[in-house]
């Protein structure tokens, strides 16, 4: 008793509480006052385990999907689907901001508290590295869930999220502007980048931050800042690190599996089994491949009726966060946006040499080299439709890029989500807005 007093939950029910001086509107589950390495470790497991799966729920909102109308658990979904965020049913599942709240809680007491504790040892580097990063990724995710799109000239004065570096119960939380949270994202990666220094992370210890994990985080948040050589450069790095694609041709498997030789942050589930039960592939969405030649088609979907479902998520097996494919997609959008075509092109055909049959490669090929720009782009954030269906990408490239018009259907009647909608930021949940007034 008296070693696991030591470390053991302290106050479980101080930060359970509801007033509008919560820790923004979270409720964690305890805080344990830890000592050793090990016992930190322990907590950023738990922040690790923890994250949240708001990826997949995102995809209820894209082009990606069509709904079963007589499935069982429609209404946890169906407003999402039509974009109902006002005046949600009650059974609506919300976005989970909490959540990810709850994660940059844990990752606070560590960056807080280990560095005064803690001998200094690579270990202590490397656990407080990957909790920088994990927070920054947090935060990444909610300024990209519920604050509007990067915009350069307006990130100044777009509303975020709010910013919770401290364990501060009595703070008052109020939401910070897009530029803020951005800044703090890339404050936590430069630290992070500082003190990591495992390259790669073991298969089976890969939903945690490694190098490469962290450069490939920094060249996503650099896309969607549009700073487009420093995403290449971010690119690059991981690129050095780990750099392998799977061949199709040679070898039929998913790439998102944690084992696969593509994974590179295994954290994430981003399609849950409950959408999988619910919803099929739209039609706009395997319409967008050619199903005798492209490889991935028989992989990701499996013919149910005259439908298809996705076969991608689910299992704790196929968690993904970051993979080598989104390299090379990132590397040859980044390229082009540099004026470096011939560049760009390259890294296309590096790429879709292992997507698709011998036949249709030769074609694409040639296809390719004979793209201008505006075409290559099309050809860029198509593909990146088509390998990452189902991954948690489609929202936010569309938010992203051309914030196209949808259309969902639903019980006979057509929901639109029109070019540039207002809807294409997220707006905080009910229980968000009601325990913090100040959002």
């Amino acid at each position: 008793m008296k070693k696991i007093s030591k470390y053991i939950l302290l106050f479980v029910a101080a930060i359970a509480v509801t007033s509008c001086d919560d820790y923004l509107d979270v409720q964690p589950v305890g805080r344990v006052i830890p000592e050793t390495l090990e016992q930190y470790r322990a907590v950023l497991t738990k922040a690790y385990h923890g994250y949240p799966e708001h990826k997949s729920l995102s995809a209820v909102r894209t082009d990606e999907l069509a709904i079963d109308e007589f499935g069982d658990e429609l209404n946890l979904y169906k407003d999402i689907y039509i974009w109902k965020d006002a005046n949600p049913d009650a059974s609506t599942i919300s976005f989970q901001y909490a959540a990810l709240y709850n994660i940059i809680f844990y990752t606070n007491v560590i960056i807080n508290e280990a560095p005064g504790k803690l001998g200094n040892s690579a270990e202590k580097n490397q656990l407080i590295g990957e909790a920088y990063a994990l927070r920054a990724m947090a935060y990444f995710d909610l300024i990209n869930l519920f604050g509007k799109p990067y915009n350069a000239t307006t990130s100044g004065s777009d509303k975020g999220v709010p910013l919770a570096l401290e364990i501060d119960l009595e703070q008052v939380y109020v939401a910070q502007s897009v530029e803020v949270i951005y800044n703090q994202v890339i404050s936590d990666t430069e630290k992070a980048e500082s003190l990591i220094n495992l390259s790669t992370q073991p298969t089976g210890k890969n939903y945690r931050f490694s190098k490469v994990a962290l450069y490939s985080l920094e060249s996503r948040i650099y896309l969607y800042q549009q700073q487009w050589q420093k995403s290449l450069d971010a690119v690059n790095k991981a690129l050095a690190i780990k750099n392998e694609l799977v061949d199709l041709k040679a070898t039929a498997v998913l790439t998102t599996k944690y084992d696969s030789k593509e994974s590179i942050l295994a954290l994430e589930n981003t399609y849950t089994p409950s959408l999988n039960r619910l919803f099929y592939a739209s039609a706009d969405l395997t319409g967008s491949y050619t199903r005798t030649t492209d490889l991935r088609f028989p992989l990701y979907f499996s013919a149910s009726g005259s439908r298809f479902r996705i076969q991608k998520g689910g299992d704790n097996d196929r968690r993904c966060s970051f993979r080598t494919s989104e390299l090379y997609l990132t590397k040859a959008e980044t390229s082009l946006k540099l004026n470096n075509i011939a560049d760009a092109k390259t890294t296309m055909i590096s790429f879709v040499k292992n997507r698709y049959t011998n036949a249709a490669f030769t074609q694409l090929e040639s296809d390719i080299n004979a793209m201008n720009a505006a075409d290559l782009n099309t050809f860029i954030l198509a593909e990146r439709k088509r390998e990452f269906a189902a991954e948690g990408h489609r929202w936010f490239d569309l938010r992203r890029t051309t914030q196209q018009p949808i259309v969902h259907s639903f019980n006979g009647e057509d929901f639109n989500l029109i070019q540039n909608d207002p809807r294409y930021t997220i707006i905080y949940p009910i229980e968000a807005r009601l325990n913090n007034p100040n959002l």
